[in-house]
């Protein structure tokens, strides 16, 4: 996100406070922003009634960017979140690529193929005998990156070419 808009001095993060995981991505977050001197500005919404607020108040305290948390309420509100980004013109960056399918600017996330590949390969080893519980937990190593130049040319954001090179996808 930083590179995608160099100039930002403050970044927002849209998360559920309701999400038990919520306070663990805001340290983190908090963390990364003060390493790269940026001023964090938090955008909430526990329920899809809030997002509307939660856009409008990112876009009136004029962040550069928009980071969506990993959070089954922003899940299952993929398009209207899109289109609240898209009308605020606020550069969001999210964390599975469905939203970017679906118009949104930039994701960073783990790859789903990779995942369902793993959850085939837990198949396969349960039904060659293996018992669920003595089987180790994994966790994605693969993430994707994926820019929607369509969207970047909307809302007035010039990606890089070295940022749409590192890309795993670029939609164009």
């Amino acid at each position: 996100m930083h590179e995608l808009v160099p100039d930002t001095k403050s970044i927002g993060f849209l998360v559920n406070p309701n999400n038990p995981a919520a306070s663990q991505q805001i340290v983190n977050l908090q963390q990364a922003a003060r390493t790269l001197g940026l001023d964090l500005q938090l955008a909430n919404a526990s329920n899809p009634s809030d997002l509307d607020d939660a856009f409008s108040t990112a876009a009136d305290r004029k962040i550069g960017a928009l980071l969506v948390g990993a959070d089954p309420l922003f899940g299952s509100n993929v398009n209207p979140i899109v289109a609240l980004a898209t009308r605020y013109r606020i550069p969001t960056v999210y964390y599975k690529r469905e939203f970017v399918d679906a118009g949104g600017l930039m994701s960073y996330g783990t790859s789903t193929s990779d995942a369902w590949q793993q959850v085939g390969r837990y198949i396969g080893r349960i039904l060659k005998g293996a018992k669920p519980g003595d089987l180790p937990v994994m966790q994605s190593t693969k993430f994707e990156l994926v820019i929607n130049l369509k969207t970047a040319k909307a809302i007035g954001i010039e990606v890089s070419p070295n940022l749409s090179a590192r890309a795993d996808e670029v939609i164009e």
